[in-house]
C-alpha cells in the first residue's frame, strides 16, 4: 500500500501580488503607483510575460503595500544594511493599527502623486518630512495628536540641523528660541 504524501506547493510571487490585489480590489493602476513602477510593468510581472522582479526597492515597496515582510519573495535579496524603522514610523503604524486602518487604505488616503513617498516612509527608506505642513497631512490621515507630531518635527529638525554641521550644544540659545517660537505659531492655530 502506497502512503499518499500531500504536496506543499509554494505560491509564486506573481500568484501573491494578484491574489492580494484581487483581496482588496485594488486596480494595477493604483498598484503600480504606489510601489513606483508603470501599469505595464504590474500586467507583466502578474502574467509572468518578464521574471519577477529582484530589485530590493521595488520588493520592500511591494511588501510594505502588502503588509508583508520582503522574504516572502523568493527572489528578494536580504540587503548588508538593515533598513532603519525610526519612532515616527513605529507611531504611524501604531495608529494605523489602533485605527483599523491598512496599509492599502492609509496610501490611497493621499494624493496620487503623495503615495509613492508614503509607502517609502512607511519602508523606512524616506525620512520624517521635515516639511510641517506635509507631517500634518500625514497626521490627519490618522487622527493623531498635533503636540505629539510637533515634538516628533522637532527631533527630526534637530537631526537635519546637527547632520548639516550646526553644533546643537553650542547653538542652546538660539535652538530653543527657534523652536518656541515654532512651537507657539503651530500649535496655536488649533
Amino acid at each position: 500500500m502506497k502512503s499518499k504524501s500531500k504536496t506543499i506547493t509554494k505560491e509564486k510571487s506573481s500568484e501573491k501580488v494578484a491574489n492580494f490585489l484581487n483581496k482588496h480590489s485594488l486596480h494595477k493602476k493604483d498598484f503600480a503607483e504606489m510601489i513606483g513602477v508603470t501599469l505595464s510593468y504590474v500586467y507583466n510581472l502578474i502574467d509572468e510575460t518578464i521574471p519577477f522582479s529582484t530589485r530590493g526597492t521595488t520588493l520592500e515597496r511591494i511588501a510594505t503595500v502588502m503588509e508583508i515582510e520582503p522574504e516572502e519573495f523568493d527572489e528578494y535579496k536580504i540587503p548588508q544594511e538593515p533598513l532603519i524603522i525610526d519612532e515616527f514610523v513605529q507611531y504611524l503604524r501604531e495608529g494605523m493599527k489602533s485605527k483599523n486602518i491598512s496599509t492599502v487604505n492609509f496610501i490611497k488616503s493621499f494624493p496620487r502623486k503623495k503615495r509613492l513617498e508614503i509607502v517609502d516612509i512607511l519602508r523606512g527608506s524616506l525620512p520624517l518630512p521635515i516639511d510641517y505642513k506635509e507631517l500634518s497631512m500625514i497626521s490627519q490621515v490618522l487622527e493623531l495628536d498635533e503636540t505629539e507630531i510637533y515634538y516628533m518635527w522637532e527631533n527630526r529638525m534637530r537631526q537635519v540641523l546637527e547632520t548639516n554641521g550646526m553644533n546643537i550644544n553650542a547653538n542652546t540659545g538660539l535652538i530653543n528660541s527657534m523652536f518656541e517660537c515654532a512651537k507657539k505659531e503651530l500649535l496655536q492655530k488649533k
